[in-house]
């Protein structure tokens, strides 16, 4: 995400993190599990920490079948991992935004905000975690794909390349979709979407449409997103 889906810039990013700082409850409170939060099952990650390091491992490993499946040399993003506030790695010049997590093309690295991430995994669940991750994994693929490769809805497009590296991920054995997962991964993406459709580069496009590419990539896997 560059901002739950962007790529560094400011000003469309911080009024993106804003109102998923709100939605989650992160913006005039502390921290917390949400009321009537259901428990961790015994197959879910216990921590958000401990999701972040299945997610990274899960969708590292993927792309990296992948581009070994496609003859290609696969060179796996730096990451950088939590920050909190403004402590976090500055990318072209411009410092992290709080409650972000965004792909840093110029030093090729992701980076997320451990709060944006712990909100996200106590109210949403640890699908929350994975699409996160695979999300900004994807902008990473973007970068490494041939220009014509690379949508002018870059923000859906990395969204479909997110469902197909989970959906791989699951179909190769990496990780098992758990019940309520789906559900989860579909709040994450409303939760993070923008109020209107789709205009321009910038913009990642309303629920109903990342809902959608992600679908697209669940379905027809990364060649459905190309």
């Amino acid at each position: 995400m560059e901002s739950i889906g962007a790529v560094c810039s400011t000003g469309h990013v911080r009024l993106v993190v804003t109102a998923v700082l709100l939605a989650l409850g992160l913006i005039g409170s502390a921290v917390g599990p949400a009321a009537g939060a259901a428990s961790a099952s015994p197959d879910r990650p216990r921590s958000a920490a401990a999701a972040q390091r299945s997610a990274v491992s899960v969708v590292n490993e993927f792309w990296r079948r992948t581009f070994a499946d496609n003859g290609q040399r696969y060179r796996p993003p730096r990451v950088v991992g939590d920050y909190v506030g403004t402590s976090g790695p500055r990318c072209g010049g411009q410092p992290a935004v709080p409650g972000n997590a965004f792909y840093c093309p110029q030093g090729d690295f992701l980076a997320w905000d451990r709060n944006l991430m712990t909100a996200g995994y106590r109210q949403i669940g640890d699908g929350w975690v994975y699409l996160v991750v695979a999300h900004e994994w994807a902008h990473a693929v973007q970068a490494r794909l041939d220009r014509s490769e690379v949508s002018v809805a870059a923000e859906l497009q990395a969204d479909c390349l997110a469902g197909a590296s989970l959906r791989g991920a699951a179909d190769q054995g990496l990780v098992d979709i758990e019940p309520g997962d789906s559900e989860e991964i579909t709040q994450g993406l409303t939760v993070a979407a923008d109020d209107s459709s789709w205009a321009d580069a910038s913009s990642h496009g309303n629920g109903q449409e990342r809902i959608g590419a992600f679908s697209d990539g669940v379905g027809g896997g990364v060649s459905a997103c190309l």
